[in-house]
């Protein structure tokens, strides 16, 4: 009795105890342009304004479908900016991602060409842009990819093809469960699934997640309508009953998206989808199923298999038996390399009717490896020093995506630390006008440097000295100033130096000159204040360090001396004018005193009368 009063007591306890549900996944949504944060209905969903961004013109926008968020700003990114823009989003925590952007158009007059451009997510290519995108009412008017973002940031990039400017209506980074859409060992950070379409079954209006109510780490999916396969070859089943096993983990699909199917008919047994993809691509794809139709009860009345461009994957499919019952959730995945241009999932019935309730199809993209970042951080504080023009861009990864990698910059990879590097510089004859900061010898791997008919000034960076795999070093017909430094001659790889016409003086270091004749092409000519090799002047008496060193101590010495006598000289100067001035003012008075104590004297000696005698007459001798 006891016990059972116990356990009545504990299971009101928990009853009343509040339940701690699982944390809000991550979300950032950005309305492009915007100046103002923004919330827009019928969810009244937050929309930051806009940040991060690298470059660009906000302006108001048309929306190119009707699945566009319901926002009035664009952001859109002019060729003569630079062929590279991005959004570099930081304070991103680590974790799997569905990253979206919705295109846009300008509404501004004179845009007539509809642009057509790439976009990459963290250095990997994942859509391009085709004609005719803008007049279609369906997924083309965004991009969506399942990414891991593991740096805590993300980069988003629009690379521009010439043929309008890229505009970007909206972005959204929303997390999902970690281990979303599984598909086999393939599946992990170096895999990004890019969203091809999706497909809900027996609709008739397009939806995303949250039309359906679904659980926020699902990521908000959109689900295209498929009312029918075609040719009256279908009949739309629905129901209002709850389907089992629909929301769970790890990918959190909306029950409703079970709750309307296509199913077979007599007169045409098989269901059949066909798609055009690129070709030569793998494509995972995810079917989903539950037995919705009143008329089958059990196991065994509705059997089918599932073909992929004609060969079998998923034989005697048995929707009840699989998922344990009727009105139960079950998905099925397949991934397959697809080499045409078309992919046909068809559902071949051998025991009643084929049945489906939605599709999901994914093109698996292997992220591309991104550059060493010590070599970006490099290259960007080069494109400050130099005052790199707009029209380069340099915004992004340097070397990925491959199609898109920064002028200017050669990439190479290296095996050894599964990285991108940059190998060569060609920036010659770009009206450079800045400086050569140190930082370029963070460029460890370049081999080649090309800086000559610029505008660059300040010294050469004795840093250069580092990269001792650079082969060729041209910063001729230039500004540099100051001496060549010493450390160039540790470049023991290099073939041509190139450091004529500049303004550079001093003695050309040992080493460099000592190796002219080693099958080497250096070139100092045209700076006036060069010397020490053939071609160039006589320098003077070569000085060792020591005794620079010593010459410069002797120079402060004798500095500080010379200031010292003239402080002195200055200080007793001082001294003498100031008694003269003040003798100059007591003269009269020194005189009367003088005169005075004569007479009193004169009195003692010979009485009043001689001193009045002598005072008429004027002065005499006295013995």
């Amino acid at each position: 009795m006891l016990r059972h009063g116990l356990l009545v007591f504990l299971t009101f306890f928990l009853a009343l105890r509040p339940s701690y549900s699982r944390r809000a996944p991550y979300a950032m949504r950005i309305s492009c342009g915007a100046r103002n944060d923004v919330h827009t209905p019928p969810t009244n969903t937050l929309w930051y304004k806009d940040f991060a961004y690298t470059g660009g013109i906000p302006t108001n926008g048309t929306r190119p479908s009707f699945i566009t968020p319901p926002l009035n700003t664009v952001r859109y990114f002019p060729l003569s900016d630079g062929p590279e823009n991005c959004y570099n989003i930081n304070r991103v925590p680590s974790g799997h991602y569905s990253v979206r952007i919705f295109f846009g158009l300008v509404s501004e007059p004179n845009f007539d060409n509809e642009p057509l451009f790439d976009v990459s997510v963290e250095g990997t290519q994942i859509d391009s842009l085709q004609s005719g995108w803008s007049n279609h009412d369906d997924e083309q008017a965004f991009v969506e990819a399942l990414i891991f973002l593991r740096d805590g940031s993300a980069s988003l990039c629009f690379h521009s093809t010439g043929h309008g400017d890229p505009a970007v209506f909206s972005i959204e980074i929303l997390e999902v469960d970690d281990n979303a859409y599984y598909f086999g060992p393939q599946w992990g950070q170096g895999t990004i699934l890019r969203t091809d379409r999706r497909l809900s079954c027996g609709v008739k209006k397009p939806k995303f997640d949250v039309d359906y109510s679904g659980d926020h780490w699902g990521g908000d999916r959109f689900w295209n309508p498929l009312p029918t396969f075609g040719r009256s070859s279908d009949q739309t089943i629905t129901t209002t009953k709850s389907i089992k096993q629909a929301s769970t983990s790890p990918n959190f699909y909306p029950e409703a998206l079970y709750q309307t199917a296509l199913a077979s008919t007599d007169n045409q047994p098989d269901l059949a989808y066909t798609m055009d993809v690129d070709p030569n691509r793998n494509y995972s794809i995810w079917l989903h199923f539950a037995e919705i139709d009143p008329s089958v009860t059990g196991a065994g009345q509705r059997v089918f298999d599932i073909l992929l461009n004609g060969d079998v994957v998923f034989r005697d499919v048995d929707i009840v038996k699989m998922s344990g019952g009727i009105y139960s959730a079950l998905v099925l995945n397949k991934t397959v390399a697809v080499n045409g241009r078309t992919l046909t999932i068809t559902m071949h019935p051998t025991k009643g009717h084929a049945l489906i309730n939605a599709v999901e199809i994914f093109e698996v993209i292997t992220a591309e490896s991104k550059t060493l970042p010590d070599e970006v951080s490099a290259l960007q504080a080069l494109k400050s020093a130099l005052g790199l023009p707009l029209r380069f861009g340099w915004n992004g990864d340097p070397c990925v995506p491959q199609q898109h990698p920064w002028s200017g910059a050669d990439c190479q990879f290296d095996a050894t630390s599964s990285k991108w590097v940059i190998d060569g510089l060609g920036l010659d004859s770009q009206g450079l006008r800045g400086f050569l900061p140190n930082e370029i010898s963070k460029l460890r791997h370049l081999q080649s440097i090309n800086l000559s008919v610029n505008n660059i000034h300040g010294p050469i960076p004795s840093s250069l000295g580092t990269v001792t795999s650079l082969e060729i070093l041209d910063l001729s017909y230039n500004f540099f100033n100051g001496s060549i430094p010493e450390s160039l001659g540790q470049l023991t790889s290099l073939r041509r130096l190139n450091l004529n016409s500049n303004s550079l003086s001093g003695r050309v270091p040992a080493m460099l000159g000592g190796r002219l004749l080693h099958r080497a092409s250096f070139n100092f000519t045209d700076n006036a204040g060069l010397c020490g090799i053939p071609g160039l002047r006589t320098c003077g008496p070569h000085l060792s360090v020591g005794a620079k060193i010593g010459i410069a101590l002797g120079s402060c010495v004798a500095f500080l001396l010379i200031v010292t006598c003239l402080m002195c000289w200055w200080k007793r100067r001082q001294n003498i004018l100031r008694a003269q001035r003040i003798a100059a003012r007591e003269a009269p008075y020194a005189k009367a005193r003088t005169h005075f104590s004569r007479d009193v004297q004169m009195t003692r000696h010979y009485g009043p009368e001689h001193a009045k005698t002598a005072t008429e007459n004027g002065p005499s001798l006295l013995s």
